[in-house]
């Protein structure tokens, strides 16, 4: 069977399991097992594949047809620039999310502090601190395994920060200039209706917002003042349909100078506010 052929039977293979990019996703694992590029395919499509790639390729189509997330099964996934590791263990890094980042980006100085909660891979704060390098980072995430991948990824980009382990601020200590999170916001009765890719093979823990999928923006929102400098920012990521709540949320809990920023699509994406000063 030749590279051509290959390829085109693994297309066939995913479109016939539903597979939404089948065309996309079999070059790229046809890509991955067999260590080529574009370049080398085009000019070479009609020359026979060694049958160990073959078997290789199979296994990794039939994983894709299972709908497991192309990005577990290469093991990567880019965000701002950046490759990330990525595994079952932390949910996959999406483009909506680098919006969160150049917000933060832009309000970052020399020597502040910025605490990540629910961290996963670490890809927001690990690219917050290769775009700010002044900048001193904290990392948190209840999974064991979720701060693994995130201490992996910080070794793989050569930045330092400290990862710590717990619910939330559990285990958190000291004050930050900033606070960003891109928490569980799926609303409990939504999580069926995701697709296979996201409902079946991302974690759940990382998804599920409760019931009406704003449990971590209020227990954020309550608890981030006592971590908060004085006039420090709280940075979500939202829900499209969230903002009007979150804000109110913020609001309630001493925030102020709220701002909602959209995507590319033109969703609500970010909410921002700033720590109101207390008043003597």
């Amino acid at each position: 069977m030749t590279f051509k052929q290959a390829e085109q039977r693994g297309e066939r293979l995913l479109e016939s399991a539903g597979v939404a990019d089948a065309r996309i996703d079999a070059w790229l694992l046809l890509e991955m097992v067999a260590k080529i590029d574009r370049s080398f395919y085009f000019t070479h499509m009609n020359v026979e594949v060694e049958p160990e790639i073959l078997t290789e390729y199979d296994r990794v189509l039939e994983k894709r047809a299972e709908h497991i997330p192309l990005q577990y099964i290469t093991g990567e996934q880019e965000f701002m620039g950046m490759k990330f590791k990525v595994n079952s263990n932390v949910l996959i890094p999406r483009q909506d999310t680098e919006v969160l980042v150049e917000e933060v980006l832009k309000e970052l100085e020399p020597d502040m502090e910025v605490l990540d909660l629910c961290t996963g891979s670490g890809c927001i704060l690990l690219s917050i601190l290769k775009n700010a390098p002044a900048v001193r980072g904290t990392g948190s995430d209840v999974s064991k395994q979720a701060v693994l991948v995130a201490k992996e990824n910080a070794k793989l980009h050569g930045l330092e920060a400290e990862w710590v382990r717990g619910n939330l601020f559990d285990n958190v200590s000291g004050c930050f200039d900033v606070i960003v999170s891109n928490p569980p916001y799926i609303p409990q009765g939504q999580i069926p209706a995701l697709m296979p890719e996201v409902q079946l093979f991302e974690p759940l823990q990382a998804l599920d917002g409760g019931e009406d999928g704003l449990d971590f923006y209020r227990k954020i929102a309550a608890l981030a003042p006592d971590y908060l400098k004085e006039g420090g920012l709280l940075f979500f990521e939202i829900g499209c349909d969230q903002a009007e709540d979150v804000e109110r949320i913020m609001e309630e809990q001493g925030f102020a100078e709220l701002s909602v920023v959209k995507d590319l699509a033109g969703l609500d994406r970010v909410v921002r506010g700033r720590l109101k000063p207390e008043e003597p």
